[in-house]
């Protein structure tokens, strides 16, 4: 076992780290600090016993859902399933796939029997197509001790002061008197990612000058905007003791990477998961794409849903083996990968996705030219429970069109209500023109793209 290599962390953080936040975990009825504590021996596991692990996991995960969800026990009779038979990951694939239509169709039927203070959660609709499910506090225990591993492998950890800059209202509505309380104590400050005027620009980069943080997180494309406004204005950003940049919820692209370290004088560690499929990986600072395998199985297929071998591009599914409440067994992402084929040079057992593909975000422009997040319209759609599925496509400045798949046809207010939504953040002259379609298809690569701008921001 290797110890991780965090630095000497100042007498706040420690208090935070060591006292402060087991004590919020456990007011909540989480084993978070636990969980953590575990993660960061089992890391240094070889590959072969963290996948013993995963098979005991996953047999107990599976026995549960026969014997306590209705959904699993009509499924394994219907195709003569038996759990004693699934002896390794790879007999999954005796499995049929979870979808997010199957989803939405066996919500009530999905839920354990057992389950106790689940709440419901969403989706953030980043590829068109909101979900809405079950999370219990198993689920979120695991996931948040997973990520708090994570944290850790870049020499931060909770309680060093940290800004988020995003784009859900999820989190953004949710800042209520408590939060905010809590985040002050955490030293954590969220700022909106969604417009991207040369005020609110100067604005976030005069935050992060003012708080100094260890870390900065959010949307690989907006910290490249931020990180290329401040080039542009030769502002100095490299100067602030930041230790890391975490990114999450699209693509990392190379020159977006290279952009950020330039800019702010960091490494960027890029992070893969979601509310649905949990925490699925998370970057060390040797380079490798580390799988949270103590929680999360990780499947590459093919179009029918065959297992594909590492190496090889595909669908990927996740079986997360904490969601006895609500099970995501081979759980369709919605995302294209590549398993990689070796270890990372760090020494953790931890298996690598080489390759994710299929998670990109658009800018939109406005009237007046002004660069802004896709994230402010797909959040205004993805709540409607009507929608199904959607894209927006932003033709050019006076015409955005928004197709949309809905459950018996979308009523005139709510159509109405959309464009009003629309225009108040594209311009109120913009035409909005929605389009209900019976199905929204991937582009050629596979990917699935909730918003496309046909112009460059200005």
């Amino acid at each position: 076992m290797k110890p991780d290599a965090l630095p000497r962390i100042g007498p706040y953080t420690s208090l935070v780290s060591r006292v402060l936040f087991p004590l919020h975990e456990s007011i909540k009825k989480h084993n978070s600090v636990a969980l953590r504590k575990e993660m960061e021996i089992s890391q240094w596991w070889s590959a072969h016993q963290i996948e013993e692990l995963q098979k005991k996991r996953l047999r107990q995960l599976l026995a549960h859902a026969q014997n306590h969800v209705p959904y699993y026990r009509s499924l394994f009779a219907e195709h003569q399933i038996k759990v004693e038979n699934i002896a390794s990951v790879a007999d999954l694939a005796q499995l049929p796939l979870l979808d997010k239509e199957k989803v939405r169709a066996n919500m009530e039927a999905l839920k354990s029997d057992m389950a106790k203070d689940i709440a419901l959660f969403s989706t953030g609709g980043s590829t068109g197509e909101p979900l809405r499910f079950y999370i219990g506090k198993e689920r979120v225990s695991h996931d948040v001790a997973a990520k708090w591993r994570a944290t850790r492998w870049w020499g931060v950890d909770i309680g060093d002061p940290e800004i988020v800059i995003w784009g859900s209202p999820i989190e953004l509505g949710a800042q209520d008197r408590v939060r905010t309380q809590r985040d002050r104590v955490l030293r954590t400050k969220l700022l909106p990612a969604f417009e991207m005027a040369e005020p609110q620009l100067n604005s976030l980069l005069g935050e992060i000058r003012a708080k100094r943080p260890k870390m900065l997180f959010g949307y690989p494309s907006v910290l490249d905007h931020i990180a290329r406004h401040a080039e542009t204005r030769q502002l100095r950003m490299d100067d602030l003791g930041i230790r890391v940049a975490f990114v999450t919820s699209e693509c990392l692209s190379k020159e977006q990477r290279q952009q950020i370290a330039r800019t702010f004088g960091c490494p960027v560690a890029n992070g893969y998961g979601g509310r649905d499929a949990g925490f699925i990986a998370h970057e060390c600072s040797a380079g490798g794409m580390h799988i949270s395998a103590e929680d999360v199985i990780v499947e590459v297929v093919d179009t029918q849903g065959r297992r594909l071998p590492p190496g090889e591009a595909g669908a990927i599914v996740v079986t997360h083996l904490a969601t006895s409440d609500f099970p995501f067994i081979r759980y369709r992402t919605g995302d294209i990968g590549v398993l990689d084929t070796e270890l990372c040079s760090c020494g953790r057992g931890l298996p690598l996705l080489k390759e994710i593909q299929g998670r990109n975000t658009d800018f939109l422009v406005t009237q007046d030219g002004t660069a802004m997040h896709s994230a402010a319209l797909v959040y205004l759609l993805r709540d409607v429970p009507q929608i199904s599925a959607f894209k927006i496509i932003q033709e050019n400045l006076s015409l955005t069109r928004i197709l949309i798949v809905s459950k018996g046809g979308l009523p005139l207010d709510i159509k109405r209500k959309i464009e009003s939504g629309c225009r108040a953040r594209l311009g109120h002259n913009v035409n909005i023109a929605i389009e209900e379609v019976a199905e929204i298809l991937p582009e050629k690569s596979g990917k699935f793209r909730s918003a496309i701008s046909k112009i460059a921001p200005g």
